[in-house]
């Protein structure tokens, strides 16, 4: 149980930070060597502008297909691990051993509670891609010769550290939830009797008669 209660809650921590860094535009800093007073930042859907006075303009990206390839399939990606992490935390919900629900099927739960695992699993995978595939492109775009030193550097933002997380916490927590589940299978217990119905009772217990009804027998 304290298993599948630490797997439920990073899976939930996961997900919450996976939605965080698919919307906020902090994928990518930008510092100015000639304006010092302004940061550019850039995520998956817009673009924004941080002043000294603390004003922030921001202005969504163009067009889809203008963008990179490594920001139009982390967009895609990115919304794909938030629908399966989401999923992923229902289904596993549905199988805790808390929970009442199909409470006379367990083997309905465990399959439901390794159906959450196994997609929480997945969901981390589909965070970590497009984080890891966005921050080694930064550092490919940092060290090029090519480019002036004078030209600005893209650097890592805080979503991509805050992404790295929120893989590794989808896809422990979605692995706590799996082995949980396989445990739970050779650890489940027999049928109490009490649970067999009456005529299996007695065929189990055999044919006792009262002494009063025995010469009706004979």
């Amino acid at each position: 149980a304290k298993a599948q209660v630490g797997g439920m809650l990073l899976a939930l921590l996961g997900w919450v930070s996976s939605c965080v860094t698919t919307f906020v535009p902090l994928w990518k800093n930008l510092n100015l060597d000639l304006n010092e007073l302004e940061v550019w930042n850039m995520g998956l859907w817009q673009v924004c502008i941080t002043q000294e006075e603390g004003v922030v303009e921001c202005q969504a990206h163009g067009s889809f297909l203008a963008l990179p390839p490594e920001l139009r399939i982390s967009r895609l990606l990115m919304c794909l691990s938030n629908g399966l992490g989401l999923l992923g935390c229902l289904l596993a919900a549905l199988g805790l051993e808390g929970w009442r629900t199909c409470e006379d099927k367990p083997g309905r739960k465990r399959r439901l509670l390794l159906a959450g695992g196994v997609t929480l699993g997945v969901a981390g995978i589909t965070t970590l891609v497009p984080i890891s595939w966005v921050a080694y492109n930064t550092v490919l775009d940092f060290w090029d010769e090519t480019v002036p030193d004078i030209v600005p550097r893209w650097e890592f933002g805080e979503a991509t550290f805050l992404g790295w997380f929120a893989g590794a916490f989808l896809a422990a927590g979605g692995l706590l939830l799996a082995c949980s589940a396989r445990s739970t299978r050779t650890a489940m217990p027999l049928a109490p009797a009490c649970h067999q119905a009456p005529a299996a009772r007695g065929l189990a217990g055999g044919n006792h008669l009262h002494p009063k009804n025995a010469d009706l027998v004979i």
